[in-house]
């Protein structure tokens, strides 16, 4: 039986990865429980259920 390999997340495209001015460094913008930020802080978060493709173009596709 062959598994298929699951596509890993990265945060650095996710738009909820956003810049934090005050701390200097970024963060992830969703509220993650504790075993969750756990994975996102030891950089094992691979497959992110939050995660949302950062499109900045998005918008202008719809208005064309």
């Amino acid at each position: 039986m062959k598994k298929e390999k699951q596509a890993q997340t990265r945060c650095e495209y996710c738009s909820n990865y956003i810049y934090d001015e005050e701390f200097g460094y970024y963060i992830c913008d969703v509220n993650l429980d504790e075993a969750e930020m756990t994975h996102f802080l030891r950089d094992t978060f691979y497959h992110c259920p939050y995660f949302q493709m950062n499109d900045e173009y998005k918008i202008v596709r719809k208005q064309m």
